[in-house]
């Protein structure tokens, strides 16, 4: 049985890094508007949902990013739920680049928010709250508008520190 060590900072962030690496998370890409009016975004695994009543998520963001710092300015933010065949998306806001929206079919919200095209769900947010948390901001936010895609294939899977794939359960019906 391993022993886990007890004083704060003891754990090395290479091991913290692996043990994170075995947690299957979905891929989003968030995006808001910057104060120039443009869109900004970045893609993300670190995102989950909070509360149904009221409908709450939370987003979590390294600090200094542009996207984190146009949520800041503008306490609002957008969740891009990816699909398995958006993998060029997810590389294209994971790199920081001038203009990651040039050429890219996007559309917006009914708040004004960037919304992908094609993507499996979308989510409008307001932000509620703002915790500084280590190196990222957690931004929680109240959901003011869906948009859903009906149900057009699998999610897009980070594990390993690779892309995975959804496997189907034996039964079906998703009960396992």
């Amino acid at each position: 049985m391993p022993t886990f060590p007890t004083e704060p900072g003891a754990v090395a962030p290479a091991a913290f890094r692996r043990a994170l690496a075995e947690l299957a998370g979905g891929v989003v890409v968030v995006t808001a508007t910057g104060p120039d009016g443009e869109p900004v975004g970045l893609t993300a695994t670190s995102v989950c949902s909070v509360s149904l009543e009221p409908p709450l998520v939370l987003a979590c963001i390294g600090g200094g990013s542009t996207t984190g710092e146009a949520i800041r300015t503008s306490g609002r933010f957008a969740l891009n739920f990816l699909a398995e065949d958006q993998r060029s998306l997810a590389n294209r806001f994971a790199v920081s680049a001038v203009d990651k929206f040039a050429g890219l079919a996007s559309l917006a919200g009914e708040s004004g928010l960037p919304l992908l095209e094609g993507c499996l769900a979308a989510c409008e947010c307001e932000v509620e709250r703002t915790v500084e948390a280590g190196d990222h901001a957690v931004f929680i936010g109240r959901v003011v508008a869906v948009r859903a895609g009906g149900g057009r294939g699998a999610p897009l899977l980070w594990f390993r520190r690779g892309y995975g794939r959804l496997l189907p359960h034996a039964d079906g019906d998703g009960n396992g």
